[in-house]
């Protein structure tokens, strides 16, 4: 397939490959029609012959050329099923798009310091486990790093010291970046305020803007609550998280954060879910050997 594209790359063989399409023709004609030099036409079908996509029978003085649909039918078939996977619905690319819409219209709306100030975003989920595992989750940085970021960032460098006064500190690099070669996504910086264990964490998160400065004040409240049923967990409980994230101190910078909240931070506890099923999965796993 990379020398069918190679191939097909050159606007003058893919000129050729539009007039062999209507039949097969010579290489003088196929010249004249292209409107280039007999010497460059040649090489450019026999590139697109040695990649299968002309073949050539000799006739007397003349080699004649033609098309093979073959291969055109399964660079469509590809190219297809590219453009199958960038549309599937609830893929990256929809996630893009719809986040691409909210940044347009909050930098509309940010128009001077503390527009954001006053909203809130709820997120519930209920997940697997009790929790004491939850709050292990939500608290100690080995098990918070696995989660707290969205689908397509990770987290490269985490302070949280889950008590009163405790630092946070929170940076984030591209979910494929491994070797540091790309710059950081992001950073943020907070400090705790409250700590019930097992049932509530209260905590304020800034990202900062590239200055250095606070973008906003993200005022976090966590409530954790038992249920009387968690399916796969050995416990038999599961728990209900209610988040209620309060913004202070917008920015008119801080447009393109504000704007990435509700799908950021939803796929980031949609993460933390699918990491306690999996960590209960296991857990029961080894129970029952």
């Amino acid at each position: 397939m990379d020398a069918l594209f190679t191939a097909l790359a050159d606007p003058a063989r893919w000129r050729l490959v539009i007039l062999l399409a209507e039949r097969p023709r010579p290489v003088g004609v196929l010249a004249r029609l292209a409107e280039a030099r007999q010497p460059q036409t040649t090489k450019h079908l026999q590139t697109l012959e040695r990649a299968g996509i002309v073949t050539s029978q000799r006739t007397g003085q003349r080699r004649i050329y033609a098309l093979r649909s073959e291969p055109l039918r399964e660079l469509a078939a590809e190219l297809n099923r590219l453009a199958d996977t960038t549309e599937q619905a609830g893929g990256t690319r929809e996630t893009f798009d719809r986040h691409g819409l909210s940044v347009h219209a909050e930098r509309l709306a940010a128009e001077r310091p503390g527009w954001a100030d006053g909203r809130s975003f709820r997120f519930h989920r209920s997940l697997t486990g009790d929790p004491e595992s939850v709050w292990r989750h939500l608290t100690e940085p080995s098990l918070l790093a696995h989660w707290w970021t969205p689908d397509d960032l990770r987290v490269s460098e985490l302070v949280f010291e889950a008590r009163p006064g405790g630092r946070i500190a929170h940076e984030y690099r591209d979910a494929e970046d491994v070797d540091g070669s790309d710059q950081v996504a992001g950073h943020a910086e907070g400090i705790v305020d409250e700590v019930r264990p097992h049932e509530h964490l209260a905590y304020r998160l800034s990202p900062l803007l590239p200055d250095g400065s606070h973008a906003f004040t993200a005022h976090l409240d966590l409530d954790l609550r038992p249920t009387g049923t968690g399916p796969g967990t050995s416990s038999g409980t599961g728990t209900d998280l209610e988040v209620l994230f309060h913004i202070t101190d917008s920015t008119v910078e801080s447009a393109d954060f504000v704007a990435g909240i509700e799908i950021g931070f939803g796929q980031s506890l949609d993460k933390l879910a699918a990491t306690l099923s999996a960590h209960s999965h296991t857990t029961d796993k080894r129970s029952s050997r």
